[in-house]
Parts: structure tokens; C-alpha cells; sequence
């Protein structure tokens, strides 16, 4: 589990036979590196790697067939040199952005990045080829207000449209600067993951609706089936 809130950054000096080697790239790594061990997961461009070897200056993670499909890894495409870093959140650290698993959802594009006041007002869409893939794992999880993450960092949707085919944040200063969105260009993918908490509501909100054979799916301790109705009983809408 992670917050969204980058602490280093690095690069992807290989990947090959399912491993990746990344080092550390900004100077400031240390809040990941001191006490990384094998087996810990790290956050690469919102990616959840397991550590596999500790390097002096960054160390080496397995990368599955599933997270090559899933994320830019796996995708010839204009990508950033770098990659956003974040260590798993411990229990009792502070929680500044929201909860992120690194299970990537799939694959977005930069369409246009404009300085607007005191912000980057950025807009990811679906990359042509990959349009079907966001209708499917990813329009449904946005929603005005909620929250994103973008290669790993945590964001608020600022604004979309109502088939969620687009999406706009507005990116501070400091996140800019600290993180590789600055080294986006219109076109660059990125890997997207909707908030957990949405993934749930949708699976609660599909309980007891009819299933493939016609009947309905009931819980079987007996309590009550959730639904809008239920919810709105129960001052949730």
C-alpha cells in the first residue's frame, strides 16, 4: 500500500528475463534506501515491484507478464527518462495523499499541459490504440473531485466529461518540479489506478443483481443486499 506522494526519483537502466534494475536518480533517495530490504515493495511510476536485490544506488525488482500488459513498462511508447519512486506506507505514517495498492488499471496519454496560475493544468485521455482498454478498467472510476493516481502520484480529478473519455488536475508547483511530470510531452503514457474505494462500491453496488443464469446473487449470512435504495435508506445518498 502506498500514499501517492513521491520521495525519490530514479531510472530503468534494464528490463529483461522479468526483472527490472533501477537507480536511484535525485539526490534525496534515502528516505527509500535506508531501510529497504529484499521483499519490499516499492512504487515505480505507480507499479507495486517487489525488491529482489539490493544495489548501492538502487536495487533490482521481478516484473510479472501481468504488469508488462498493465503498465507503460510493457509498451514501446513515449515515456519520461525517469520514474516516480514511492516506499510502502508504514502503519502509523501519515496519510497525505490516498490510498494507492500499485495495481495499475492501465494505460492513459498527456493531452495537453497548460500553466495556468499557480498550476499545471494537465489532461490525460485514452492513447488511440488503447481506447477500448480505458472505457473498460478506467473511465468508470473518475469522477469530479476523486482521486487518481498518475504514474504513481496521488491527484484530484479537477474536471472531466460525462463519459469520463478525458480527465483534468491541476498539478502544484512542488509536485511538478519533484516528480516526472515535468518530462511529459503531448502523446507521453502514463499508468492510471482508480481509488480503491470506488472498486469496492462498485463491486457492493452489483451484489444481488442477477447473474449469468438468470437468478440473483444473495448473500448467503443473510444480511441485506446493497443497493442505491439501501444506501439512500441508510443516509448514504
Amino acid at each position: 500500500m502506498f500514499t501517492g506522494l513521491v520521495q525519490a526519483l530514479g531510472t530503468i537502466e534494464s528490463l529483461s528475463d522479468g526483472y527490472a534494475r533501477i537507480r536511484y536518480r535525485s539526490q534525496n533517495y534515502e528516505a527509500i534506501a535506508r531501510d529497504l530490504a529484499v521483499g519490499d515493495s516499492v512504487a515505480v511510476d505507480g507499479i507495486c515491484l517487489t525488491v529482489e536485490t539490493i544495489l548501492a544506488q538502487g536495487f533490482v525488482a521481478s516484473v510479472s507478464p501481468e504488469t508488462l500488459a498493465r503498465s507503460t513498462l510493457g509498451r514501446p511508447s513515449p515515456t519520461p527518462t525517469s520514474v516516480n519512486l514511492e516506499g510502502s506506507l508504514r502503519v502509523g505514517s501519515k496519510l497525505g495523499g490516498h490510498f494507492v495498492t500499485g495495481h495499475v488499471d492501465g494505460i492513459g496519454c498527456l493531452e495537453s499541459s497548460v500553466l495556468a496560475d499557480n498550476s499545471w493544468e494537465m489532461t490525460f485521455t485514452a492513447p488511440p490504440s488503447l481506447e477500448k482498454q480505458w472505457s473498460d478498467r478506467i473511465a468508470r472510476y473518475i469522477v469530479p473531485k476523486g482521486s487518481i493516481a498518475v504514474n504513481g502520484i496521488s491527484l484530484t480529478v479537477a474536471d472531466c466529461d460525462p463519459e469520463s473519455r478525458w480527465f483534468k488536475v491541476a498539478v502544484i508547483p512542488h509536485t511538478y518540479a519533484e516528480t516526472n511530470l515535468q518530462e511529459l510531452q503531448p502523446g507521453s503514457w502514463v499508468n492510471l489506478e482508480g481509488d480503491i474505494l470506488g472498486k469496492y462500491v462498485e463491486k457492493f453496488l452489483h451484489y444481488g443483481k442477477p447473474n449469468s443464469n438468470g437468478g440473483e446473487n444473495r448473500r448467503e449470512n443473510g444480511l441485506e443486499t446493497i443497493s442505491p435504495e439501501f444506501l439512500s435508506e441508510h443516509g448514504y445518498l
